[in-house]
């Protein structure tokens, strides 16, 4: 989806996600490189007029990595308000940043991103959608911390760096499709 705002100073929300691969020797993050900017990034896109971000979220990740949410397990704290009696909780977001987007042709753009982590040890059931990027690859720590600022955006790295080396003692993993 395009750009909603496009003038000076304007925010679109956006939702992403970490993958992070167990399967192997080490934990990985799954990456893709964005066809129109060249960086390794998350996955994820914008929050349509129609949806909420939870739902961004879902389907950016069938579309841009193949992975259905019942492959995936989804990091939460431990306590947190799970359910209210008149409104849609929807899970909580590992984190939510604004910040500046790249884009030559709209100046001075932000995105606010509400990002979440997931965990797998399988590999993606399904395809990746068409005109999607299929340039994807499994990072350990130390490749995070030898990407250069041209190859990644440095709040991404952090936020990478952090997820492969957080103590997972204060979160549950979760099914996402029961959250």
């Amino acid at each position: 989806m395009p750009h909603q705002h496009t003038k000076p100073g304007q925010h679109d929300q956006t939702a992403s996600a970490f993958i992070i691969r167990t399967d192997g020797d080490e934990p990985r993050l799954m990456l893709h490189r964005h066809k129109k900017l060249g960086f390794w990034l998350q996955f994820g896109g914008h929050v349509e007029l129609d949806e909420n971000p939870w739902q961004a979220i879902t389907h950016e990740l069938l579309e841009e990595s193949g992975y259905q949410l019942s492959q995936l397990k989804l990091l939460q704290p431990k306590q947190r308000l799970a359910r209210t009696s008149d409104s849609v909780m929807h899970p909580v977001a590992f984190y939510d940043q604004t910040h500046n987007f790249p884009d030559p042709t709209v100046i001075d753009h932000h995105h606010t991103d509400r990002g979440y982590v997931f965990f797998t040890d399988q590999e993606p059931s399904g395809k990746i959608a068409s005109g999607e990027s299929t340039s994807i690859k499994l990072f350990s720590l130390e490749e995070i911390q030898n990407l250069k600022p041209s190859e990644t955006p440095e709040d991404v790295k952090e936020i990478a760096e952090h997820v492969l080396k957080m103590d997972l003692s204060h979160w549950n993993l979760e099914d996402p499709t029961t959250v």
